[in-house]
């Protein structure tokens, strides 16, 4: 039993159920990509069957023709242009040999539809030349003149048109001149012959010395007006004809075929023969100090290949034959065969045949039996599906002619196999090679050698079409890292690759940014250059396949310290105006004015830090050595002056008050010196978008907690009572300490009130340097203030048995923060503000226990009680660049 393709169907795309016959034929929707599969496979076909390559064939609607055919394993995608669309049907077939099925219907016919419209309408004095221009009076034609009509349709190839011509009038309706049936839309175009202008003239009315014509385009079948873009059905607007006669001559109109130049094949869409599929490189990585293989393909049958050369290369093909025979034998049979698949699978080349004979014989027959010898195969070709359009055939006679003047055979002898060679027909058309850019991969190593694995599949050279220097299927690697290239005639290889890093000289400092050289001004990549060459994609043989750049496996850290180490602290005394606190802060103020604030401000205890840090060789972790470091960094402690003025100015404003009316222990004022902290780190590694990329990954990250931040405690009966000192009201102070004085020396009260607060900046961005869309991160600055109020008494003794003791604290707390956050989406980099309110929050404790002889009772009490809810503003986000 036959085994193969019985049936296909449409698997994948739209088309219009309506219009289509299930199993015959299929009406698609125009300027779509539509798939077919084999729905069914004759009995005998097996599984391994079913797995090979099926060559799929698009042929014209009289099957005469194969228009393309294309080996695959997953379908064959069909897009049909609206020139394209109409009544025409294709023919869509597969077979495992490419031999069609004449007796069964395997295949199916495949149209398009559209809206029918007419492009484009000129006039024209030659087909394809420029249009007649009727806005210059000087461009028209004569009665008698022939002309030629060329439209641009969509949606009516294969359509029958029924043109008409009209005569423009002025003050009466236009007249219609003449009419013309059965034109042909062929490949989406008309093209018109027109013979008998002279036939117009006697239908004008009135006739002017300058006549203007135009037409009107009716669809035969529906009878409808073809309009255009605009919706207009006037087309061709306007033919000048001038009121003269050039002949009288009326022939019939013809309907032409477009023109057709044919050239080879530019599409990237590659089927040589002699060809490679995949490329993949494995490598070792480590994740996590774990080591691991990683695969990469870098090349799947052209996917992404860029800047595709396309150099012509000459092909020549001989078949031989035996004297005065024109009959192929088997060995000119398997050179057509292989000839007819590529021509076949490449589209637009002109193909000649320049048939030959011996001088054995007349010199006028062999001429006869040379065009016989080319026709044969020129017929070989047609019956294979070749369009014979494409194909020339010329017998050229004998090689190096030795007939006499009067026709006479002159050979001095008759030696055949002399002449073997010259029997022959010789084959050779013109394509496009593929010589596409080289593919860059780029991978990370250590200083010492690691074996990098490239696989070449699906290599296959035997079908190499080059007359000279023939691909092999054979991998080099070539480098000036080696003595010899590395080279197997094989599928697989393993090379040592490095990237030129050691701790013996000052290549760190060289290699600040990984994949730039500071030094060099280059790459500091090693390169590895990889020859697998092939006539489908990379033919070339002098240019590499793929280039292998291998960069230092090396991470930088910098990081920048700043701090003091003590805070600015002072403590007030009780010097504060008796009466007019506002009086006794205008004083300080004045105080510090005076002093002026471009005086010597004095010395600070701070550290500074600075340091930049290089690790590489991180790739050999868990496999044969410790990654090595390197650290570039200087610190200085102790007593730096003037290392930020505006710091150097708070502590001088702190002395200040410290001899101000305000003093001596009252109240403290604190302010925490800054804590500043900047890191980046930049390495490369794969980046994510494409496997066979490096990028740079940039990761910034800053810190101030704090940045500034502040603290003033003041006892609030400090300054009530009079210890020493003046008190702001000395008369309650007396009461006060009055009281105090009965209950025993065991007593006392505190009132303090605490108001801290601060701005704290942290935050964090990733940035990658290739895909700057993946950049993500956000800084945040966080304002806070609290409040604390505590008040406390105690008393033992001084009234008989009683004792008691008691305390109240309140916490009044409230943050905002503000920052920006960045990222990116499907539209782009964006950058979103933050703004986030807390709240304010209040917590209340309060303990009290009194005690009356052997009686004791403690009572307690705590809350806590949001005063403002808190509150996030929600910000749109801001693309950059729109």
């Amino acid at each position: 039993m036959a085994k193969g393709v019985k049936k296909i169907k449409v698997t994948q795309g739209k088309y219009y159920p309506k219009m289509s016959v299930p199993g015959q034929r299929v009406t698609i929707v125009a300027e779509q990509d539509v798939y077919f599969q084999v729905e069914e496979w004759l009995p005998n076909t097996t599984a391994e069957d079913k797995k090979k390559p099926v060559i799929w064939m698009r042929q014209t609607n009289d099957r005469k023709i194969i228009l393309f055919q294309s080996p695959s394993t997953t379908g064959y995608k069909f897009y049909m242009q609206k020139k394209f669309c109409g009544s025409y049907n294709f023919y869509v077939e597969a077979s495992f040999s490419g031999q069609r099925d004449f007796k069964n219907n395997v295949g199916l016919y495949v149209k398009g539809w559209c809206e029918p419209k007419i492009i484009t309408s000129k006039w024209s004095y030659q087909k394809d030349s420029p249009s007649i221009k009727n806005n210059k009076k000087a461009q028209h034609i004569s009665y008698g003149h022939i002309v030629h009509l060329n439209l641009q349709t969509e949606g009516l190839n294969g359509n029958n048109l029924i043109i008409e011509l009209w005569n423009q009038q002025y003050a009466k309706a236009d007249k219609q001149i003449c009419v013309y049936t059965d034109v042909q839309v062929i490949d989406g175009e008309v093209n018109l012959k027109i013979q008998n202008t002279y036939a117009w003239m006697a239908h004008v009315d009135n006739i002017q010395n300058l006549e203007e014509f135009y037409i009107k385009v009716k669809d035969q079948a529906s009878g409808k007006y073809i309009k255009d873009n605009l919706g207009d059905d006037l087309h061709a607007i306007y033919l000048n004809v001038k009121n003269k006669v050039a002949t009288t001559n009326t022939n019939v109109s013809q309907n032409q075929t477009p023109t057709k130049v044919y050239k080879p094949d530019v599409n990237s869409a590659r089927i040589e023969p002699c060809k490679f599929e995949v490329i993949k490189f494995t490598e070792n990585v480590v994740k996590d100090g774990k080591a691991s293989n990683s695969t990469v393909t870098v090349f799947d049958n052209g996917k992404g290949i860029k800047r595709i050369k396309a150099p012509d290369e000459r092909i020549h093909r001989t078949i031989y034959y035996k004297f005065d025979s024109t009959e192929i034998d088997k060995d000119g049979l398997e050179v057509l065969n292989n000839i007819l698949k590529f021509l076949l699978e490449h589209k637009g080349s002109t193909i000649n045949l320049s048939g030959y004979a011996c001088v054995i014989g007349k010199e006028n027959y062999n001429k006869g039996l040379s065009q016989r010898r080319a026709d044969v195969v020129k017929k070989f070709f047609g019956s294979g599906g070749l369009d014979l359009s494409r194909i020339i055939s010329l017998g050229k006679g004998e090689v190096d002619p030795t007939d006499d003047k009067m026709g006479r055979d002159n050979i001095k002898y008759k030696n055949e196999k002399d002449y073997e060679n010259n029997r022959r027909v010789d084959i050779s058309f013109t394509f496009h090679a593929h010589d596409a850019q080289t593919i860059i991969y780029e991978t990370l190593a250590p200083s010492s050698d690691i074996n990098l694995t490239v696989d070449v599949l699906q290599h296959v050279n035997k079908a190499c079409f080059r007359d000279k220097d023939k691909h092999e299927k054979k991998i080099v690697v070539k480098s000036i890292e080696y003595k010899q290239p590395h080279e197997i005639g094989a599928s697989s290889l393993a090379f040592p690759v490095n990237s030129q890093l050691a701790w013996g000289n000052i290549a760190p400092l060289n290699y600040i940014w990984p994949s730039f050289n500071v030094l060099e001004m280059g790459s500091s990549a090693t390169v590895y250059s990889i020859f697998v060459n092939s006539c489908r994609w990379f033919s070339n043989k002098n240019n590499a396949v793929v280039q292998v750049k291998v960069f230092p496996d090396i991470k930088w850290t910098v990081e920048f310290k700043w701090n003091h180490d003590q805070p600015f602290a002072h403590t007030f005394g009780n010097k504060l105006h008796p009466y007019d606190i506002k009086e006794g802060r205008n004083k300080v103020i004045g105080a510090e004015t005076d002093r002026g604030w471009s005086k010597n401000y004095g010395e600070m205890d701070q550290s500074f830090a600075l340091s930049l840090k290089a690790e590489w060789n991180r790739i050999t972790q868990g496999r044969s050595s410790a990654p090595q470091t390197m650290e570039l960094g200087h610190k200085w402690d102790g007593k730096i002056r003037k290392t930020l003025g505006i710091f150097n100015k708070m502590k001088s404003m702190t002395e200040r008050v410290s001899n101000s009316p305000l003093s001596k222990g009252r109240a403290k004022f604190t302010i925490e010196s800054p804590k500043i902290a900047f890191a980046a780190q930049w390495y490369l590694e794969r980046a994510p978008k494409t496997a066979i990329d490096l990028t740079t990954m940039v990761s910034i990250g800053v810190s101030a907690k704090p940045l500034v931040e502040a603290k003033i405690e003041v006892d609030l009966w400090k300054i009530f009572i009079k210890f020493g000192g003046d008190a702001v009201c000395p008369g309650a102070g007396s009461i006060i300490s009055w009281i105090l004085d009965k209950l025993g020396k065991e007593a006392g009260m505190h009132f303090i009130i605490s108001i801290s607060g601060g701005i704290y900046l942290d935050g964090k961005v990733t940035i990658n340097t290739s895909y700057p869309k993946e950049t993500s991160g956000e800084v945040k600055a966080t304002g806070k203030i609290q409040v604390i109020a505590e008040f406390k008494a105690w008393a033992k003794g001084g009234i008989g048995y009683l004792a008691f003791e008691g305390e109240v604290k309140a916490d009044v707390s409230t943050s905002v923060t503000g920052g920006i956050k960045v990222g990116a989406d499907k539209k782009g980099i964006y950058a979103a503000p933050i703004a986030e309110f807390a709240g304010v929050k209040a917590t209340f404790v309060a303990i009290g226990t009194v005690k009356l002889g052997i009686f004791k009772r403690t009572l307690s009490y705590e809350g806590e009680s949001r005063l403002v809810m808190p509150d996030e503003i929600k910000f749109e986000k801001q693309y950059i660049g729109q």
